[in-house]
């Protein structure tokens, strides 16, 4: 089977090297040559967002997916009017690439969601601080989203297509991916907890499984429910919650596609959300998603003021831990916040997943190499 991804980033690298075990073949659509799928795909160069490169790369493939669902979707249509398998659908895609009509979506469908208002533009603003500002498109790891809290932060307020979301009294970040094939068969990983960067606004590091009431999780498990019957498409979905502090869960936003807080499925579950994908898209049976104990994940970012060629510091240290896992992206230079890689670890208990977690932190660093070494990488 000839298997199509537009984007050629860190998820669907570890994507196809989990299916490179199965006999099909892997395409990627990426701008960037040397993407970090490039390598191990049958590589195009070409703009996901245009409606002609997505409709050339797509019209001789079996099944064609996203790893980024900022594409075009109206190429994504025309395919599948000529018989191209889409999954997710175009619909949903489309639906969750659109802040305001992400948002929408939820409350037709009666997914818990904050109260918001839609905005054109900053003059429509009629919503009480404080509250979260979402761009309507072109939003990602934590780009175009800002908090107001003040008439003072009004002054920053983007002019543009906007969600303003009331903010949400979190005890915890939640995350679940939910997995349904076509014959309809739907698996539920177990839920992850996540704790944010601070200053990068995206995710630091994450903990399963999340420790949360039943509860809790009948509400996820509703969500969960109510979510797939919306969407109506097979795909793998992974919806990120907030938990606030009287106990109501709430959707934060929904990405339709492999996801961040699902990668320490690669050790700490029976299979990993890239398993499941590759299942999904062969329209397989799902696979088992039990937890196998405590697993957690790092997210290796480029430090600050570190641009140039990447250097790993104090790799060889993590590497002497038992039930560390590390996973490079393929990326030759880094810059402050962006992903390189993760590291995954596994515990028998949450106090030692977080103590593990905590020293692997403190271990390495992402680095560029000094203008020395990086003349003579460049060299070779």
């Amino acid at each position: 089977m000839k298997i199509g991804i537009l984007g050629g980033g860190q998820l669907g690298r570890m994507f196809i090297q989990e299916a490179l075990k199965y006999d099909d073949e892997f395409y990627v659509l990426d701008p960037n040559p040397d993407c970090s799928c490039a390598g191990i795909s049958h590589f195009t160069k070409g703009d996901f967002n245009d409606f002609e490169d997505v409709l050339n790369f797509g019209k001789d493939k079996d099944v064609l997916t996203v790893e980024i669902e900022h594409v075009n979707v109206d190429a994504l249509e025309k395919l599948e009017n000529q018989g191209v398998k889409i999954i997710p659908n175009p619909e949903i895609i489309k639906t969750i690439q659109q802040k305001i009509l992400q948002k929408t979506f939820y409350k037709k469908h009666e997914i818990p969601s904050p109260e918001f208002q839609i905005i054109q533009n900053k003059h429509e603003l009629d919503f009480p601080l404080p509250f979260v500002q979402k761009l309507n498109s072109g939003g990602y790891d934590g780009k175009g989203v800002q908090m107001i809290f003040s008439e003072k932060d009004l002054q920053n307020l983007w002019d543009l297509p906007s969600v303003v979301e009331k903010l949400v009294n979190i005890e915890k970040e939640l995350s679940v991916i939910v997995a349904k094939n076509e014959s309809g068969e739907i698996k539920i990983f177990p839920v992850t907890e996540m704790v944010a960067d601070p200053k990068l606004n995206l995710l630091d590091f994450n903990i399963c499984p999340a420790e949360i009431s039943q509860n809790t999780q009948n509400q996820i498990d509703e969500i969960c429910r109510k979510f797939v019957a919306a969407a109506d498409s097979p795909g793998l979905f992974a919806i990120e919650l907030f938990l606030d502090k009287s106990g109501k869960v709430w959707v934060n936003e929904t990405a339709p596609r492999l996801h961040n807080s699902g990668h320490q499925s690669q050790e700490g579950n029976a299979n990993s959300q890239f398993e499941q994908f590759y299942r999904v898209l062969k329209n397989f049976p799902l696979a088992d998603v039990d937890a196998l104990g405590f697993s957690g994940m790092l997210n290796l970012v480029g430090g600050e003021n570190s641009i140039g060629i990447v250097k790993y510091e104090g790799l060889e240290s993590v590497l002497k831990i038992p039930k560390t896992y590390v996973h490079l992206y393929g990326k030759k230079e880094t810059k402050p916040g962006r992903k390189m890689g993760h590291i995954n670890v596994l515990a028998n208990s949450r106090e030692e997943l977080l103590e593990k977690l905590l020293r692997v932190k403190s271990l390495i660093k992402v680095k560029n190499q000094d203008k020395k070494s990086e003349k003579t990488e460049i060299s070779k």
